[in-house]
């Protein structure tokens, strides 16, 4: 039976493993313990809305949301930053269910949608548009990478 659930602190300990292989399935050394203290953060300051997804009881899956602004439309929206299936579990719908309970969320809190990027070869593409996602033909992504200190 699949299900999906509102994180919170007392699911840490099984987001962070998730959240982990997540990171390392993006080339990420494993840190358990950076990944928990992030995730523990983002509850903590109410900084993201994250969805956990279980089949029979067991985590497989979440999806992770950032709320912004457009100053264009003067409305909240959702970034969905983190989408992620444990590989063993892939293929059985869970992804959409996570998209689904992310779309339920942003509808209840009235925001205007959900923004998503994704790699040019990633093949959750399909995943998105079956789900009525648009891809952006008009606009271009940029980002600046800030200098480290030394």
């Amino acid at each position: 039976m699949l299900k999906v659930e509102r994180a919170n602190h007392q699911n840490l300990y099984i987001l962070s493993l998730l959240f982990d292989s997540y990171r390392v399935f993006y080339g990420q050394p494993s840190n358990r313990d950076a990944a928990k203290s992030f995730l523990t953060n983002r509850l903590t300051n109410k900084e993201s809305v994250i969805f956990l997804a279980f089949e029979n009881d067991v985590p497989v899956g979440f999806v992770q949301l950032y709320s912004t602004f457009s100053s264009v439309s003067l409305e909240q929206f959702y970034i969905l930053n983190d989408l992620f299936v444990d590989v063993k579990y892939r293929g059985k719908g869970i992804g959409s269910l996570l998209l689904d309970r992310a779309k339920e969320h942003c509808a209840s809190a009235e925001y205007k949608g959900l923004a998503l990027e994704t790699a040019k070869d990633n093949p959750a593409q399909n995943l998105y548009e079956k789900l009525g996602w648009k891809k952006d033909t008009e606009f271009l992504h940029y980002f600046w990478t800030c200098p480290k200190n030394e």
